[in-house]
C-alpha cells in the first residue's frame, strides 16, 4: 500500500510541477499513469492535459502498446453514480489521446467507480488522489 501511495503522490507532484510551469513532462512507461480530476468532475485542467499529451508522445513512440485506461470516483455518492463519473473520466482521458492522433482501436476504457480507490481513508486529501484516470499498459 505505501509504494502504491507513494507512487500517487509521485504522480501527483510531476503533474503539479508541470501545472506551475516546469518543463512538459516525460515519460518512460506508460503503466500507472494518472491524471486528477476535480470533485465531481471530468473536465480535463491544463495539468491532468500536459499528462495525457506525454502520454500520446509515449504512444507515438511505441505503436505496438495497447493501453486500457480506468476511471475512478472518490468514496463519495452511490456506486452507481461514481460508476458513470468514472467512466466520463476515461473517455475524456481517452479523446485527449485520439485528438492527439492516437488511433482509438489501441485504447480501451473501464470505471471502477469508488470501488478500486488507489488511497485508502477519508478526506479531502485522499479523495483528491483517488479522482482520477489511471493508464495501464495491456
Amino acid at each position: 500500500m505505501k509504494k502504491v501511495l507513494n507512487s500517487v503522490l509521485m504522480s501527483g507532484l510531476a503533474l503539479s510541477l508541470v501545472a506551475c510551469g516546469g518543463s512538459t513532462t516525460t515519460i518512460t512507461d506508460i503503466n500507472e499513469q494518472r491524471v486528477f480530476f476535480a470533485f465531481d468532475r471530468y473536465d480535463i485542467q491544463p495539468a491532468a492535459r500536459e499528462g495525457l499529451l506525454a502520454q500520446a508522445e509515449y504512444l507515438k513512440a511505441n505503436p505496438d502498446v495497447r493501453v486500457m485506461i480506468e476511471g475512478h470516483a472518490d468514496e463519495r455518492g452511490t456506486r452507481e453514480y461514481n460508476l458513470a463519473l468514472g467512466a466520463r473520466r476515461a473517455n475524456a482521458s481517452k479523446a485527449v489521446l485520439v485528438n492527439e492522433g492516437i488511433d482509438a482501436s489501441r485504447i480501451s476504457t473501464i470505471s471502477f467507480g469508488k470501488d478500486r480507490p488507489w488511497v485508502q481513508g477519508t478526506g479531502e486529501r485522499v479523495w483528491a488522489q483517488n479522482r482520477n484516470t489511471t493508464t495501464m499498459r495491456k
